[in-house]
C-alpha cells in the first residue's frame, strides 16, 4: 500500500529547500576582508579634470604618491590637451573626454593644455604629490 505525504512534510519540504539554497548561497561568496588604509592608498586616484577657455578645473590638486588617472573632459568649444610629467591626452574636441594615467612620486607637477598661446592665457596650474 503507497502512502501519501502529509499537509505537515508539504509545508517542511520548501522550507529545507530554501534553508539549503541559502547555505549553498554562502559557500560561494567570497569570504575577504576589507581593504586596509595601506591597501586603499596603494590603490588609484582618479582625479576628474575638467578644461575650456582657458582653465582647468581639478577635483583634487593634491594626491599621495603612486598611479593617478586624469579624466580630461573638454567643456570648451576648441580642442584642448591635458599634459603632466611628460606624458599628456590626444587633442581632443569640445564634449569629448581622454584618459591619461601616470605614476607620480612625492614633488610638485606643472600641468597644462599644449596648443600654443592655451597655457599662456591660463590653461595651465600645479599639482602636488604628498
Amino acid at each position: 500500500m503507497t502512502s501519501f505525504p502529509s499537509a505537515k512534510q508539504f509545508r517542511i519540504r520548501p522550507v529545507l529547500v530554501l534553508a539549503a539554497f541559502v547555505i549553498g548561497a554562502l559557500a560561494v561568496v567570497p569570504l575577504t576582508r576589507a581593504p586596509t588604509d595601506r591597501q586603499a592608498a596603494a590603490a588609484a586616484t582618479t582625479i576628474q579634470v575638467k578644461g575650456g577657455e582657458f582653465f582647468f578645473r581639478l577635483s583634487s590638486k593634491t594626491v599621495k604618491p603612486g598611479k593617478a588617472t586624469f579624466v580630461f573632459k573638454n567643456i570648451g568649444h576648441v580642442s584642448h590637451d591635458f599634459k603632466i610629467n611628460g606624458r599628456r591626452t590626444p587633442l581632443i574636441g569640445p564634449g569629448r573626454t581622454a584618459k591619461l594615467v601616470v605614476t607620480l612620486k612625492k614633488g610638485r607637477y606643472p600641468y597644462l593644455c599644449t596648443v600654443p598661446g592655451h597655457a599662456a592665457a591660463g590653461m595651465k596650474g600645479v599639482f602636488t604629490v604628498r
